[in-house]
């Protein structure tokens, strides 16, 4: 399939998920993202997920990794969609929040880490298929992103379906993933 199909089919298929079974996923999820591990990471960077398009609970997974490496440094994406560019901006716990126009909650503020200082980046999707490649909304702000950070950066997904076999119109630009999380299985790619 396409990204464009893929993109239509996998946004439908999230959204019929019943908030119930959005809890159990998401716990799911959090199991098998507990089985890898993170001895090297001391910057991640990760994304508040869109309720709006059903997206896996991220918080999860990172507040289990503050629980877990002392001193992890976190930052969450802003977009500049005049630039259709985003960058990292560290939060604490006293960071203000603000939800922009299309429904993505960003910090309003804080020291922006750069794009090579990060180990660990949480990247959105909607599919991805077994080599990596990834479906996301169609804008390229993560695959822009993260050809700026170094070849080692770890990029992990989170998916409640298992990777579809083949996109087929992945782009040379495209940045594949190292790890796709499922309820079922970690994918390592």
């Amino acid at each position: 399939m396409t990204k464009k199909e893929l993109r239509s089919l996998y946004r439908q298929k999230r959204l019929a998920i019943s908030s119930r079974e959005k809890l159990m996923l998401d716990d799911l999820l959090l199991i098998k993202f507990q089985q890898l591990f993170f001895e090297e990471v001391a910057v991640l960077l990760t994304y508040w997920p869109m309720a709006h398009q059903a997206e896996p609970n991220t918080h999860l997974y990172s507040s289990y990794l503050r629980h877990t490496i002392p001193g992890l440094r976190m930052a969450y994406t802003v977009t500049d969609f005049s630039a259709t560019a985003m960058k990292a901006v560290e939060i604490d716990e006293d960071t203000v929040y603000r939800t922009n126009d299309i429904g993505i909650t960003e910090p309003a503020e804080g020291e922006v880490i750069e794009p090579q200082d990060i180990d660990l980046v949480f990247v959105p999707f909607l599919a991805c298929d077994k080599q990596g490649n990834r479906v996301g909304f169609g804008k390229g702000f993560y695959d822009r992103y993260l050809a700026q950070c170094r070849d080692n950066v770890l990029k992990i997904g989170f998916s409640y379906f298992e990777p579809v076999e083949e996109i087929k119109d992945v782009s040379p630009l495209d940045v594949p993933l190292n790890f796709c999380i499922t309820p079922q299985a970690i994918y390592e790619f």
